[in-house]
């Protein structure tokens, strides 16, 4: 009766062992697809820039610098090595498409120009794909670390190599709350 007992406990905790260990394959798997599906979108951003860049350069003679910063940045995304180096980059150039877009403002020309609408519009599209897959990431990254860090699941995932993942945060300029200003202007003395 006693070897039953055993035996029984020894299959559970391979059943436990095994379900735990899968469910964290999952987990993982899942981190690593939600961050393909930012890299597509990226992708597809840094596929559009030079073209807008191209478009707009003709109207915008005074602002070389920031098609530079812009080009240069995507240029660092393309071609960084590491993940948290890109994540970086593609801050940097999330900043320089947002300068870029306020400058483009200033040229009434460009607001009429349909090719630089076509692209602003698709880049516009691309970037709230990329808030898409960045808050899905996110979202497994959470699933992830929660799954790693609590008890009993932590003794697997230590022993079987399993690591928190990092989460894809928002650029400081994105994260800086605008002032918002109500007044109607200097009031009146009665």
């Amino acid at each position: 009766m006693g070897s039953w007992i055993i035996i029984g406990i020894i299959v559970l905790v391979a059943l436990y062992l095994t379900l735990a260990y899968n469910s964290l394959v999952r987990m993982r798997n899942s981190v690593q697809n939600a961050w393909r599906q930012i890299d597509v979108q990226l992708r597809r951003r840094h596929d559009l820039i030079p073209n807008l860049v191209d478009s707009v350069k003709g109207y915008m003679q005074f602002e070389r610098n920031t098609l530079t910063q812009v080009i240069e940045a995507r240029n660092r995304a393309v071609d960084a090595p590491t993940q948290e180096v890109r994540l970086q980059a593609e801050n940097q150039l999330t900043a320089g498409l947002g300068r870029l877009f306020a400058l483009m403002e200033n040229y009434p020309q460009l607001k009429a120009d349909e090719n630089v609408l076509q692209l602003q519009e698709q880049l516009t599209t691309t970037e709230n794909q990329i808030a898409f897959a960045r808050q899905a990431y996110n979202d497994a990254v959470l699933e992830l670390n929660n799954r790693i860090e609590t008890f009993p699941a932590n003794i697997v995932a230590n022993q079987f190599g399993f690591h928190p993942a990092d989460y894809f945060q928002a650029p400081v300029e994105e994260q800086i709350v605008p002032k918002v200003d109500l007044s109607l202007g200097t009031p009146r003395a009665s």
